[in-house]
């Protein structure tokens, strides 16, 4: 977004424009000169004519032309050199702003003239930010020595300045020897000084920026400012280039005291509705860095490049087919999480790409992906996974001849990657796949309180590679076929539910309440040489030979309530409680519905009790929690629970709790990895003050990991926003290459001028930037 409003600029500088609008020359007289000085109608207390071409309007002169209005003492004017002066008081007003100056002429022919010692200021109504460091944007005042037409859509304002501050001493204004203006294209000031309450704090020789009605011309952008303890002071510039309406693309540079410098570019385009697209390139150079040990001994870090790369696109096909891609890709695990401002991104240890293409035909649903993910252990250890390419073909779900049975069908074919790489030592896993598994399913839904789902299944899987059946993980190149049927049959019922009428109720005028038990029964028949196949993704694990029975009980709460559309129902609770039985104690580590299943616990008949929770009574609040109980054990697994209130339109809180009971091994006992964060926004109705806290706590290890506390203050024509952020990771460098680190920035804006920011998400992604 370029620095300065357009608008702006055009109406503060250049509304006299309307006056040089003449016609053609006509016979002197009242009406005469009033049209020939370009004018509708004109009032004055007497009228002076010198000569056929040359006279004067004295005396509380008031000319009027359309929606524009001139006031002076006297106006003069010469036909034959199609020329108008005012002089004393001169004023021009319209309905968005108003010019006062001692003097004033202009050409009628021309069209171009000069105001000398003018000031005045310009009504701007028609933009707004939604940035928490301002609202509306407010008139525009300036001034200057002479402001120019020089040119049919070019200005020239000599010695003055301009500020959006309604103080006799303003709380900021920009100065200028020379400032030339192109409208909707470009400003060009020359000596161009920011001042505070008058004192001078920033000098640029030159500055040139754009002015568009879009916002969108190329041209520099403001330089940002920030430090942290790790990269010392920061300063970042970017240049944006406008290409056309549908795409853009933005050029930056970083420095950073004490690491180094980065370069980066970013491009978007929106070529049409489904087809949009963006890259981000950066390079990030370091310098050698020697760091004093407490010890007295240093350590040196030698130079280093690292590169980062972003994508998103998706790209209409045409005839129902439509392709995706995505990249976030880095070079150095350590320098992503060592300069990323947000603790999700600092701790983020994955990087990917990947594309797909999608559509259907013939009935059909195709989609063929080609993605790999790496999952980063260390700085160096990793696991890759991924399909390269993956392609799926679905048959969804229709009748059969007619009949009220249903037939489906699913194939696939990937080549799967699995890939892990630990001390220097790699390990392929990786296969190709093929499966394919046709679905019949019978529905029974006769009985309004009870449902059955029947259906039965018949699969086959083949795979290029397998490994060996002795517990030792080695894969060998030697195929392996599978081939299993899966039967299952689901109940819903019976349901028992009640409603409540309560019209005169304040918070719904109906009540339903609903009991609905659940069973489900499935049985795979037997999967010779299980111990044999690669598993890989769910797909492969599934345990032949076994019987497997799902069931709980849901309670369902609903209410009709009005609303500003009408009345409405919604679930504003819902409970759910259950649990699996396994005859085969082994098929219990492979249950994707458990996140513990894949932990590394014991084998056991006997699932955790799971329970799910979603509250939402209102728009404003709502929550959920979900938990896993161990029968075996008789502890708490895993529990993960988030919530959001709006408690008001000047108070927002957030809060989310984790805990995971990692397994015992060999060097450590089972012990809980639990985090709790939460974060608070407030803002006043007007949003003149208003501020954010949050914070990351790692109970486990009784540590604050994280913590950012942001306020900022607007008044009438600028503002200012301040922030502290600290990390500690006590978990050791070898993850987390920053081990404590303090971030303070600061941002100013003024109203019309755009904002200041860091440029690694300072404000808390606030859109400051």
């Amino acid at each position: 977004m370029p620095l300065f409003s357009s608008t702006t600029l055009a109406r503060a500088a250049l509304t006299f424009a309307l006056l040089a609008t003449g016609g053609a020359p006509v016979a002197f007289g009242q009406s005469g000169l009033t049209a020939a000085a370009g004018f509708d109608t004109c009032k004055q207390d007497r009228t002076e004519q010198i000569d056929k071409n040359h006279g004067i309007l004295k005396g509380a002169v008031a000319c009027k032309r359309g929606d524009s209005e001139v006031f002076a003492d006297e106006l003069e004017y010469w036909v034959d050199k199609r020329l108008v002066v005012l002089t004393g008081s001169v004023t021009l007003r319209d309905k968005s702003a108003q010019i006062s100056a001692d003097r004033a002429e202009f050409n009628t022919e021309t069209k171009l003239g000069t105001f000398h010692n003018a000031s005045g200021f310009a009504v701007v109504a028609d933009r707004a930010t939604h940035s928490p460091m301002g609202g509306q944007e407010p008139d525009v005042y300036f001034y200057g020595e002479t402001i120019e037409k020089i040119g049919e859509d070019k200005y020239r304002i000599t010695r003055g300045g301009f500020t959006t501050c309604v103080q006799p001493t303003p709380r900021w204004q920009i100065t200028s020897g020379s400032a030339t203006l192109r409208v909707d294209h470009y400003a060009f000031l020359k000596h161009a000084v920011i001042k505070a309450k008058g004192a001078p704090v920033f000098y640029l020789p030159a500055l040139f920026y754009p002015i568009q009605k879009d916002d969108r011309a190329t041209g520099f952008l403001m330089p940002t400012y920030g430090t942290s303890s790790y990269r010392g002071m920061t300063f970042s510039e970017a240049f944006f280039w406008a290409i056309s309406r549908s795409q853009d693309a933005t050029f930056l540079y970083d420095y950073f005291s004490k690491r180094g410098y980065g370069v980066g570019a970013d491009y978007r385009y929106a070529a049409a509705p489904g087809s949009t697209g963006q890259l981000s390139v950066y390079r990030l150079a370091e310098r050698e860095i020697t760091t004093q040990n407490a010890d007295g001994s240093q350590t040196v870090t030698p130079p280093s490049q690292s590169y980062q790369i972003r994508a998103n696109m998706n790209q209409s096909l045409g005839r129902r087919w439509s392709a995706r891609g995505r990249v976030d890709y880095f070079t150095d695990i350590k320098t992503q999480q060592a300069y990323n401002t947000d603790i999700f991104d600092s701790s983020r240890s994955t990087r990917m790409y990947g594309g797909s293409i999608s559509g259907s035909v013939a009935g059909l649903s195709v989609n063929g992906n080609y993605d790999r993910t790496e999952y980063f252990s260390g700085a160096t250890d990793r696991t890759v996974t991924g399909g390269t390419p993956r392609v799926t073909v679905t048959r969804n779900e229709s009748p059969l001849f007619g009949s009220p049975i249903y037939f489906s069908m699913n194939g696939e074919y990937a080549n799967l990657v699995r890939e892990t790489q630990f001390a220097n030592v790699v390990a392929d896993r990786g296969l190709t796949r093929l499966d394919v598994m046709p679905v019949i399913r019978v529905p029974f839904t006769k009985l309004q309180f009870l449902t059955v789902n029947s259906s039965v299944a018949w699969r086959g899987t083949y795979w290029t590679r397998s490994q060996l059946p002795d517990q030792s993980g080695v894969v060998v190149d030697q195929s392996l076929s599978r081939t299993y049927f899966d039967l299952q049959a689901r109940v819903t019922g019976p349901v028992i539910s009640r409603v409540w009428n309560t019209p005169n109720n304040g918070y719904a005028e109906k009540w339903k309440h609903s009991v609905e038990p659940f069973f489900s029964v499935q049985r795979v028949t037997m999967v010779e040489e299980f111990d044999r196949i690669v598993q890989l993704d769910a797909t492969d694990y599934v345990l032949g030979g076994t019987t497997r029975v799902d069931y709980g009980i849901a309670n369902r709460v609903l209410v009709k309530r009005k609303g500003a559309g009408g009345s409405s129902a919604r679930e504003i609770l819902g409970v759910s409680l259950g649990q699996t039985y396994y005859s085969d104690d082994r098929a219990s580590q492979y249950d994707w519905n458990y996140t513990t299943s894949f932990s590394g616990r014991a084998p056991t008949t006997l699932s955790p009790i799971r329970l799910a929770l979603r509250a939402a009574p209102t728009d404003e609040l709502n929550g959920a929690l979900r938990m896993e109980y161990d029968v075996n054990e008789g502890v708490v697994q895993t529990i993960v629970a988030d919530g959001q209130a709006r408690l008001s339109e000047w108070l927002r809180l957030t809060a989310g709790f984790s805990q995971r009971r990692l397994a015992s091994t060999i060097d450590l006992a089972p012990r809980l990895d639990n985090y709790v964060l939460a974060a608070a926004t407030v803002r006043s109705a007007s949003n003149r003050i208003g501020g954010s806290y949050s914070f990351n706590y790692d109970l486990g290890r009784e540590t604050l990991l994280t913590s950012r506390i942001m306020g900022y203050y607007n008044v009438q024509c600028c503002g200012f926003a301040v922030e502290y952020q600290t990390y500690n990771f006590p978990q050791g460098t070898t993850a987390f290459p920053v081990a404590k680190d303090r971030r303070f920035n600061f941002s100013f804006t003024l109203s019309g001028l755009g904002t200041f920011s860091n440029f690694f998400g300072a404000m808390g992604g606030s859109g400051l930037q």
